[in-house]
């Protein structure tokens, strides 16, 4: 007979806690006998994805469509989006198309905090927010929001945790702030006719490849024989279908890759100095997670102060990041600056770049360095100590 140990059961028990970043499956789910209303005629992205969403709920799951324009068919929808001229959550309808409308979904605060608690109230016809003087707390994005940016609003972070039950409040919070500047900020954005290209700027090139246009595209032409093909209703459903893939794929990336990865680089920044004293060279163990976004943000949060008049007490900016490639080697790059892709705060010594192998070893006089981009924003050497080095030689060049 066989005996379990403490450490097999607590082994067992760790299996059977479910990853906070595993999506859940959602078989269990019943179809619910609710009904979702929405216009008729042309389709747009913002009413295909704010049906997708509301069908990822268990209350609405798999929910009927009525698209229709008249209000007597549309009155005893339990549920109504992107027609009727009513913005009201109580009501539980959501059309963002009458006069004095201005709603708009708001940024996290200067904290990084969640700051949506003004998100969720109620307005009446004309757009009125019963809470107004809470918007002044925080920042709103370029664009008023779209049928799909009210639902988000209302339902987004239910979505999020229909799929991924276990996530902290935290992360919840970034996850949902996250998928709106990621994916639904362009969905309102195209919607409500905000140009992308600032006035007084040409347009270089037009791009047909996001997801409005690909909705777009399912609609019937205007010479299309109507009796060889899909319904107007089959093609909205297929239109809705395509919306929450590209959803599922952004939220998925968000939690399941940027999230744990954010972990890895804020404990790395907060152990900065236990690798050089500035506290400008940055280590990470884990080579290839995505880094440089949440280094901006988590620096301001841990490195950067700021006083009373805005002024930057302490700015010692990090400089370089360490970290393995897939073969082992370990790099050293430069930062750049925020919203730069090939300006660095600093770059690795003009003498060091586009030299390799022993030559580089030679002038650097650092054992196991192996190469210098020409541009000088990275570097490589055999080991973690040679890296550091490459680093903290960087360092000290004006």
């Amino acid at each position: 007979m066989s005996t379990t140990t403490d450490k097999d059961n607590n082994n067992n028990n760790m299996e059977q806690i479910p990853s906070p970043f595993k999506r859940a499956k959602l078989d269990h789910l019943m179809k619910s006998d609710k009904t979702i209303g929405t216009h008729s005629g042309t389709f747009q992205a913002d009413e295909a994805m704010g049906v997708w969403m509301l069908r990822q709920l268990p209350e609405y799951w798999k929910a009927q469509v009525i698209r229709s324009r008249d209000k007597t068919v549309l009155d005893p929808l339990d549920i109504v989006l992107d027609v009727g001229g009513i913005y009201d959550h109580s009501l539980r309808r959501y059309d963002h198309h009458q006069r004095g409308y201005d709603e708009r979904f708001y940024t996290l605060d200067k904290k990084g905090e969640d700051d949506d608690h003004h998100l969720h109230e109620t307005t009446n016809g004309d757009g009125d927010n019963n809470n107004n003087n809470n918007k002044k707390s925080s920042s709103s994005c370029c664009t008023k929001l779209s049928a799909s940016g009210l639902i988000y609003r209302h339902y987004g972070k239910d979505v999020i945790r229909t799929y991924y039950p276990n996530l902290s409040e935290s992360d919840l919070g970034y996850a949902y702030h996250q998928l709106y500047k990621t994916l639904l900020e362009a969905l309102d954005a195209i919607d409500t006719g905000v140009e992308m290209v600032p006035p007084g700027v040409t347009q270089v090139y037009r791009d047909a490849t996001g997801l409005s246009s690909r909705v777009a595209r399912w609609n019937p032409r205007w010479n299309e024989n109507q009796e060889d093909s899909a319904t107007p209703d089959e093609r909205f459903e297929t239109a809705s279908r395509l919306c929450g893939d590209d959803f599922l794929q952004v939220m998925t990336k968000i939690i399941e890759s940027d999230i744990p990865a954010r972990g890895l680089v804020e404990k790395a920044i907060l152990e900065r100095l236990r690798h050089d004293p500035s506290g400008r060279i940055v280590v990470f163990r884990d080579g290839g997670m995505p880094w440089k976004k949440h280094l901006y943000d988590l620096e301001r949060q841990h490195v950067l102060r700021v006083d009373n008049h805005g002024k930057e007490e302490q700015p010692q900016p990090i400089l370089f990041v360490l970290y393995t490639d897939q073969g082992g080697m370990w790099r050293v790059q430069a930062v750049t600056v925020e919203g730069k892709a090939f300006e660095n705060r600093r770059s690795l010594p003009r003498a060091w770049r586009g030299v390799r192998d022993e030559d580089l070893i030679g002038i650097s006089r650092i054992p196991g360095s192996r190469f210098c981009h020409a541009a000088g924003f990275i570097g490589g050497n055999d080991t973690f100590e040679g890296a550091l080095q490459m680093a903290r030689v960087a360092l000290q060049q004006d």
